[in-house]
């Protein structure tokens, strides 16, 4: 199970925000790059990028940081979300260095698109579901669906995706947990590796996340608790890496 660390891009810095909320952030470094050395100095395997700015915007807005980060480092998995919502923003990207797209709004608006982002990006696609209460959320949180995660999440099962990025928006940036239940019943319902985000606060959730990874947890995508302390990347590697080995 992978160990995921979050940068998220806001005006150029990163940020983190508590539950979405543009008005609710916290910045960390006004250099992004040299955040990404940080955790690539701890050991971690794939960074998570998130285009604040572009969630919001319907395209990229930091996409010459993303870039920037690619170049610097062209062997590490990097997967980017936020305003990927056309073929030529997927390709724009894949041309930068990005190994994995995450389509989130759009997947929900249109998930035919989807199927043809698998066909003509194979292994390149993820699709990322935010969820409250169980019911999607687009727009960058601005607005809950009514919509079933785990149905929609169903619509995917055959097209190819590589993973899903399930996000509990009431736990995210709040420090109070993951939610391990929803993201398993995700992954077993769905068929498709599962990457948990939102509410990894210490190493008690990698152990409980890595106890459940046989059942389809590929990763943990970890933000706040990696900034302020809470939880050690190179630690918690350690720790996923030796209790799925056993």
């Amino acid at each position: 199970m992978l160990i995921i660390p979050a940068i998220d891009l806001k005006d150029g810095a990163c940020v983190r925000l508590r539950q979405g909320r543009m008005d609710d952030s916290t910045v960390f470094s006004d250099n992004p790059v040299e955040m990404a050395a940080k955790w690539v100095e701890a050991g971690c395997r794939r960074l998570h990028l998130v285009d604040l700015n572009g969630a919001f915007a319907g395209e990229p807005v930091n996409g010459e940081i993303v870039k920037k980060i690619a170049e610097a480092y062209p062997d590490l998995p990097i997967q980017i979300g936020g305003g990927i919502r056309s073929a030529e923003i997927i390709q724009a990207y894949l041309d930068a260095g990005v190994q994995y797209v995450i389509i989130g709004t759009k997947a929900v608006k249109d998930p035919d698109f989807v199927t043809e982002m698998c066909q003509r990006f194979p292994g390149h696609i993820i699709v990322g579901l935010d969820a409250q209460d169980g019911y999607v959320a687009i727009d960058g949180w601005a607005e809950i669906t009514d919509i079933k995660a785990v149905e929609l999440a169903k619509r995917f099962k055959n097209d190819g995706v590589s993973a899903i990025v399930y996000t509990d928006i009431s736990r995210d940036g709040m420090m109070q947990g993951v939610n391990v239940e929803a993201t398993v019943e995700l992954a077993r319902e769905a068929g498709i590796p599962v990457i948990a985000s939102g509410g990894v606060t210490n190493i008690e959730d990698i152990k409980a996340l890595a106890k459940v990874a046989d059942q389809g947890i590929l990763g943990a995508i970890t933000g706040r608790a990696i900034y302020e302390g809470t939880l050690d990347v190179a630690e918690a590697q350690t720790l996923s890496d030796n209790l799925i080995g056993n």
